[in-house]
């Protein structure tokens, strides 16, 4: 299929830009808060609308790149769309948009009258086009200024309130972001050093006239920065504690789809750049470490918020997991359960800002009743619970089975030491969320041990900020429409990854076939006026 280049160049930028204006029209209308709630939701619909055409295109006529203010490549910035980018952005504007939805029918505000909220939208806003530049950079570091946007951005949401725990989460996320960031320039400079440039097509022909130590040591580097930003062990001890103490939807959002932007600079990168598998066995051990570490911590906690935080760190191990096989139904696997783990873990830190609203708290040790005091909240966390647990036929045990199947078929022994922890973290997922549907929705409240203390008497809550905050609320005990809409859509679209799991699979196998072969890369950016080595140089590779 030929697709015109002036409609690949009108929609190409758009999913950073619409975001970007309609932020700063936000700022401008700050006090006017239904107009921003308007321009919010419209600029969204609409970044959705174009990340569903870019992967049509896509995936029916490839890999295709502009040129940003008309500087030919490797000089300019470059912006590439692929079935992997592509598919990246479609999963993000999904979640993006519901977690807006959401966040407006909670009333953004979640206790604090103090609280700025009028900078919530367009900070919200200037989120979604960092995310948006990252999948689209085609250069270092244009992917850094991407990061840089986005965690901006999360700085102020993740401190919206400005409580003591906030403030203190925000403290030790900003100070692991800084040191992820200084670590990823510093990888830059490295490679430019090096190579001369930082356009990562001209970057695919050029590392491979390095000598193989200096590039492992380039590679190194970006994976440290890149799995700190995943979360991936043994850099992911800040992600559980920052993340919980956040409002719900912000907690949403970062928990699907923060820690991804990670998993995909470390897949770009591995593909693109260092395809020569040098630290697999690396990542094998640390996909390994991931899983197991995640998923022990999650048993231990008693809080539902901390639980999913370590099992978030957990299913970062599977993601690992099948890039580090280096082959194409291992990555194929990987961006799959990329797309399962986004939409589920979206899905079930919605449901908890939801049992926050219904019961007042989300510790297990105070909640007790919820299948009988709400039907629908119970269904609404169940059927995402087991997708995360693997339970056939869900679009987590297909994307598990996947994996797995990689991985048998890669036969080495850290292989098969990855099938077995990738097994054991699935059998205690499931443990972990029945345990939490067993104390939480199936016993009685005055089973619990705290069960007297989550109900919306601010008198009777003596320990717990956070659940303080939610029991002073006049609406503990409601579920407004628009919070429940938008998290049962996500169960929904949960639901259609395994409905349309072939159709699925298959685009995830074109993008993996994409990324083993990096002239698909390389020749739809040197199509724009590359201005770097001769074709030639890249042939066979």
């Amino acid at each position: 299929m030929t697709v015109s280049p002036d409609v690949l160049s009108i929609l190409t930028p758009l999913p950073v830009l619409i975001p970007l204006f309609a932020a700063a029209l936000t700022l401008v209308l700050g006090r006017r808060p239904r107009a921003q709630r308007l321009i919010t939701i419209t600029a969204l619909v609409a970044v959705l609308a174009v990340s569903s055409m870019l992967l049509y295109l896509a995936d029916r006529g490839g890999a295709s790149a502009i040129q940003v203010g008309g500087w030919d490549s490797p000089i300019g910035i470059s912006l590439v769309v692929d079935r992997l980018s592509a598919m990246m952005l479609v999963v993000s504007s999904i979640v993006l948009l519901a977690v807006m939805v959401y966040s407006i029918g909670q009333g953004i505000r979640d206790g604090n009258e103090n609280q700025p909220v009028s900078i919530f939208l367009p900070t919200y806003l200037a989120l979604t086009a960092g995310v948006s530049n990252a999948f689209l950079a085609g250069d270092l570091f244009n992917l850094y200024v991407g990061f840089e946007v986005l965690l901006v951005a999360s700085f102020v949401l993740l401190t919206l309130g400005a409580s003591a725990d906030r403030v203190r989460a925000g403290v030790s996320y900003v100070m692991v972001s800084v040191v992820s960031s200084l670590i990823f320039l510093t990888g830059i400079g490295l490679i430019y050093g090096a190579t001369g440039t930082l356009n990562m097509a001209h970057l695919a022909t050029r590392l491979d006239d390095i000598p193989t130590g200096t590039k492992t040591a380039i590679f190194a580097v970006l994976l440290v920065a890149f799995g700190i930003k995943a979360a991936v062990f043994p850099l992911s001890t800040w992600l559980p504690d920052s993340y919980p103490t956040a409002p719900a939807p912000v907690t949403a959002v970062f928990a699907g789809l923060l820690t991804k932007v990670g998993v995909y600079a470390i897949i770009r990168a591995h593909t693109l750049l260092f395809p020569d598998g040098s630290l697999d066995k690396v990542l094998m051990v640390c996909g390994l470490l991931t899983m197991l570490v995640g998923i022990f911590g999650s048993l231990a906690q008693t809080d539902i918020k901390r639980l999913l935080s370590f099992t978030l760190v957990s299913h970062i191990g599977y993601m690992v997991f099948g890039v580090a096989l280096s082959t194409q139904a291992g990555l194929s696997g990987a961006i799959y359960y990329v797309a399962h783990h986004i939409i589920v873990q979206t899905t079930l830190f919605l449901v908890v800002g939801l049992i926050e609203r219904q019961a007042g708290s989300s510790s297990l040790r105070r909640l007790g009743g919820l299948a009988a005091a709400s039907p629908v909240l119970g269904i609404v966390f169940l059927v995402p619970a087991l997708n995360l647990g693997g339970i056939p036929p869900f679009s987590g045990f297909i994307g598990k089975v996947a994996l797995l199947q990689a991985g048998s078929a890669d036969g080495s022994v850290l292989a098969w030491m990855l099938v077995a922890g990738g097994t054991v973290t699935s059998l205690l997922t499931l443990y972990a969320v029945t345990r939490v549907w067993t104390k939480a929705f199936w016993r009685a409240r005055a089973d619990a041990p705290e069960g007297d203390l989550a109900d919306s008497s601010p008198s009777a809550l003596l320990d717990d900020s956070n659940d303080i905050q939610l029991a002073d609320r006049e609406d503990v005990g409601r579920m407004p429409a628009f919070m429940l809409i938008p998290t049962i859509g996500l169960v929904i679209v949960g639901l259609s990854l395994t409905v349309f799991a072939g159709r699925i699979i298959d685009i995830s196998d074109r993008a993996a076939a994409d990324l083993r072969d990096r002239s698909v890369y390389i020749d739809a950016v040197r199509g724009e006026g590359f201005l770097g080595d001769a074709p030639e140089a890249a042939e066979g590779r």
